[in-house]
Parts: structure tokens; sequence; C-alpha cells
């Protein structure tokens, strides 16, 4: 993102946006403007906000003291980081009266920020603020406060959207390699060092007859055996599509996806999306187009000649062309209803996330009902009675004959709808793992018709396209628009405004009905995509109808040998790009680009 002009007022380390009295806004005080009591300012550590942070002496009574404006009962967010992995507690005051001792957690790194938020009441006028440290350790690195930071009621900016951080669990999982996967190749050439991956492997599924199925963005489809091991190409997607094949731009470039009909034992019938630009770009029609297309992505359908074959021979047909004005979110995901049966009204329908192609940030195009993106769409592969004859519009499909509507929408209002996927027992809901723009990873409960807000919320804040870089209080009248707000999600706990990416995006997961692992049963498994951070919460906790969310639980990774690791060390790199799997038993595969290998969740502990 890039910062758009926002007049502000600094005065003594204190942050107000111009128009507003400071009651009615979150305000930021940085802590190099406060007193310190042992202690220093240092700006050695990436990520913080204003000018430095303060680094304490590793000694108890260490202190940092801040003077706050203001009155009644507020939100204090202290801005932190802790990269030992022991707590720094310490003791909050204000005005000399003790509130409570804050622990301040490891945050893994010192360039990881997090926010301790603890509610507090404030005398009229100047108030002193104050963190003393109760150990030898002293104080963590303290980057700022902020009062109100859930909007103080107001309008204004808010500084910490989700104040309510991950919880660390006592719950780990045990992670045993799997599968190794191949080195691979973007085409063209990637400029940017993020696309170059040992291997760009992105989901695991398996089939029927056992055989597990994982696609390379790079463009090879693969398959193992059920006891994992050495994979064999069944497709080589790109070799097949030829020149025009496009993997080197975007991070979500390529073979992006594959989903064989649940009755490909009989019929041979898979689909794909992948990537196309050069001179598809002039020489194949999108359906729908973006002005200035860079890349176009493309449904496949593909019918083997002998499904239990080891190598893909048959024929292929386009159902679905769309090209995007920008190389990022394109069509991320596509899937069929593992809960439809045969003669079910959703049975052998095929849903395609179609991203709103970057334009959602100066566009409403994620709202325009007459266009694609940003959209869930929902299509029948054997019908005809879609614009290009090649698909059918099912006609339980929420829009289905509506004027200056495609009936081809499920859901609407999405940025980048990465991953989605049903839970297979229990509610059966549909969830999607959705990656925000400025702040917000969220889950979503996707049903029929949702609406999600983007790009006029961001999660359950409101998103102003004059000003990206701050999230804003919801209207006092929301309700009228009919959004559809997360059941879960995090935020970057970044420093105010723009800054860049932080190395924060949702990888969407699964509900665990495994008979496996107790400990797992009924809860949502999903994590950070770049930094490796696994999360799970309650499917049961994860509830529609308001903004309220889950709580989410951190857990903890162990290999095989009953070592505490983390992702990053497994995956041998500190950009993870994780992803998940499910086979159709229920069990859990965990999948790195990094360095192209699958884990696969043999135990809790």
């Amino acid at each position: 993102m890039h910062r758009s002009t926002l007049a502000m007022i600094l005065v003594a380390g204190l942050l107000v946006w111009p128009g507003q009295a400071a009651s009615a806004a979150s305000v930021v005080y940085e802590a190099e403007s406060a007193a310190i009591g042992n202690g220093v300012v240092e700006s050695n550590h990436a990520g913080f906000s204003g000018t430095g942070f303060v680094n304490s002496a590793n000694a108890a009574g260490a202190y940092v003291e801040f003077t706050v404006t203001g009155a009644g009962d507020t939100n204090l967010a202290f801005r932190y980081a802790n990269g030992t992995t022991i707590a720094r507690p310490a003791t909050l005051t204000v005005n000399g009266s003790t509130i409570e001792t804050l622990q301040f957690a490891g945050t893994g790194a010192w360039t990881t920020w997090d926010n301790e938020t603890v509610a507090a009441v404030l005398a009229q006028g100047a108030n002193s603020v104050r963190l003393t440290a109760t150990t030898a350790a002293g104080l963590p690195n303290v980057d700022a406060l902020t009062e109100g930071a859930e909007g103080g009621g107001g309008t204004g900016p808010i500084a910490d959207p989700i104040p309510q951080n991950p919880i660390q669990s006592d719950l780990g999982l045990v992670l045993t390699e799997y599968a190794q996967f191949p080195r691979t190749e973007p085409v063209p050439s990637p400029t940017d060092s993020r696309l170059r991956r040992h291997a760009r492997i992105n989901h695991l599924g398996q089939l029927a007859d056992g055989r597990r199925f994982v696609p390379d963005l790079n463009g090879r489809l693969y398959t193992l055996p059920a006891g994992g091991g050495t994979p064999g190409v069944y497709l080589d997607v790109r070799a097949a599509v030829g020149g025009n094949f496009f993997s080197g731009r975007g991070l979500g470039s390529g073979f992006g996806f594959v989903a064989f009909h649940p009755d490909f034992a009989a019929n041979g019938r898979f689909y794909t999306a992948h990537s196309e630009a050069f001179q598809a770009l002039s020489t194949q029609r999108a359906d729908w187009t973006q002005s200035g297309a860079v890349v176009q992505s493309v449904v496949t359908e593909w019918t083997a000649s002998d499904p239990a074959a080891p190598v893909f021979s048959g024929t292929r047909r386009q159902l679905l062309r769309l090209g995007f004005g920008t190389y990022i979110h394109g069509i991320q995901q596509i899937d069929f209803n593992p809960n439809a049966t045969p003669g079910s009204p959703d049975y052998g329908l095929l849903y395609v996330a179609a991203g709103d192609g970057g334009r959602g940030t100066s566009s409403t195009v994620p709202q325009a009902r007459n266009q694609p993106f940003g959209k869930i769409l929902r299509i029948d592969p054997r019908g005809s009675d879609s614009a290009n004859g090649r698909y059918g519009i099912p006609a339980g499909n929420p829009f289905t004959g509506q004027p200056g509507t495609l009936g081809e929408i499920y859901a609407l209002g999405m940025r980048d709808p990465h991953r989605f996927s049903w839970d297979r027992g229990g509610s059966g809901r549909m969830f999607l793992g959705h990656i925000g723009e400025h702040d917000i990873e969220a889950v979503y409960d996707v049903r029929a018709g949702d609406n999600f807000g983007w790009s006029e919320r961001e999660g359950a804040f409101r998103f102003d396209r004059s000003e990206p870089c701050y999230l804003y209080p919801l209207p006092a009248d929301d309700s009228r628009f009919g959004y559809t707000y997360p059941v879960a999600a995090y935020d970057h706990n970044g420093p105010p405004g723009c800054t860049g990416d932080l190395g924060r995006a949702i990888a969407g997961g699964f509900v665990y009905r495994g008979a496996a692992l107790p400990a797992l049963r009924g809860k949502y498994l999903f994590g950070d995509l770049v930094q490796g951070w696994i999360f799970a919460t309650n499917e049961i906790e994860m509830t529609r109808g308001g903004t309220d969310l889950a709580p989410l639980h951190q857990l903890k990774i162990y290999n095989a040998a009953g070592s505490q690791v983390t992702m990053q060390t497994l995956a041998g790199n500190s950009r993870v790009d994780l992803r998940f799997g499910m086979d159709r038993a229920g069990d859990l595969f965990v999948l790195s680009k990094a360095n192209g290998k699958i884990w696969k969740v043999t135990g809790t502990r």
C-alpha cells in the first residue's frame, strides 16, 4: 500500500487527527516522549512507530511513564516487543493507583510487535500512566501507548482494531514429515524474491482410490501414495497450456488449484485454475476483464480417458476466463462441497473464489453485482445457460434471474478470498480465510447471498478508500447495509499509518472431525501463511450475526522427535508460505512452499 496524504499534529509524542476532540478517537502516545526511568530510547529493531522505542535496563523498577489526557472509562493498549520466550511482567499504575500486572509475553522476535490491552478509568485532564518492571529482566521494548484502543466511541481512526491477541495455548501439534517435492521454477523469471520458493505447493486432497494430490503453482499436478513418500507427476498443466502459461509475477499466479469431481472415478472429470499472459492477452477473449488486464485466470475442465491411470491422458475444455488488471488477487480456489450427496442441490456444483484484482482499494468493484471480481461464484460445469454457453447457472443461486446481477454470484464483497473449506461433520458450514488490506485477517462463515463489505468494510471496520492507512469504527446505522462480519479474526499489530507489508496473511484451514486426535475435534485450524503460526478456535464459538469474534489460540509445534520447534525452523525460512490440506479420513496436513515439504499432523501434546 502507499500512504495517502493525511495531515496530523504531533506534539510531545501525541498523535491526534485534526478536526476531532482527543476523546473522540484513539490517541497514540509515543514511548520515546514519555518519562523514562533506567532505560534508553533506541531504534535498532524495525517495525516501531514514531522515532524509536524504549529499551529498559534489565532491572526491577525500571519504568516508562506516559502523561495521558482524558476522562472516564477507556482502554489502554501498550505496543511492545519481547524477543525472549519469557514474559516480562510490569505493574500498571494510573495516577499512583495500581490497576493490574500485565504479563508482556514473548513475541518471538524483537522486530515482532504486539499489544497488551487493559481497561482503565482516567481522571479529567492529565493522568500519569506508568509501567514498572517487576522482575530483574526489566520491561519489554515499549513502542507506544494507545488510549481509547477500540475507537473511544467516536469516528476517528482506530489504532488497535482487535486488541484481543491470540492466546498462547498449552496444546501442540506433532508434525511428521510426509513428502518432499522437487524444485520448480516460475515463468517468467521472477523479480519478487517471495516467488523464489523450492516448490510452490499449496494444497493436499485425496481421491477415492487413496491417492493424494498436490498442485504446484509452477505447473505440475502431483499424486502421492497413501503413506506419502515420492511424488509422481500426474499432469503438467504448464506443458499442456504452452507458452502462455504464467507464474512469475504475483504470489497467486500459476497453476493455482485443482478440484476433482466427486464422481471422478466414474466420469474422469476434474477442474483446474491457472494463469495465462503473453500472447493470451491479445488472442484469448476473456468472459469478463478489468481495464488494462495484465494476466488472465482460466478455469478448465479435464476428462481423463482412464481415471485410474497414474498419468493423465484425455481431453480438456475451457469453462471460464477472467482478465485482471494487476498480478494479484486472481482466481484463488475452486472446489466442490464434500458434504453434498448425489441428488442434492449442491452436488457437482463448482465454487470459484475470484479476487478483486487489486482494484478494491480504488473502486467499488467488489460490490458491483454485474462483475465477477471480489466474489465467490457457483457454477454448474455440465450446464450451458451461461453467457459463454460453457457452464450452467444454478437455479438455487441467490441472485439468479435478478436484472443487472450475475447469476453466478454466490457471495460478494471480498478482496482476496484465499481459501475456503466445509466442516465435514457437525454444522457442515463453509468457512473462508480472507486476506485483508490494511489490518484484518478474517474467517467468514459463508452463506448464499452474503456480502462481506469490501471495499466499504475491512472485517468489522469501516474502510475509507481515500485514506487506506487506517480503519474506522462502524457507523451508527451500519445494520442497514446488511454486511456479514467475521466469526474469527486477528490483526497485524502494526504501528499507526501505512507501514507496507508487515508479513501477515491468513491461510484458511479446516474443521477437524477425525478420530485420531480427540484434542482437536471440533476445532477450526488455520494459520498465518507468512509467519507460519497455527491457530485453533472452536467451531461452536464461531457465531454469525454481529461483530463478536471467537477466541483464537496459537498452538505449539513439535517435530516427530518431540522437540518444540517453529514452522520457520521446519521450513528453513522466515517466510514459511504455509498451507493446509486434509484427506478423506479427515487427517490434517501442513505444507510449506519454502522448502517444498508436507508434514502430517500425527499427534497432539
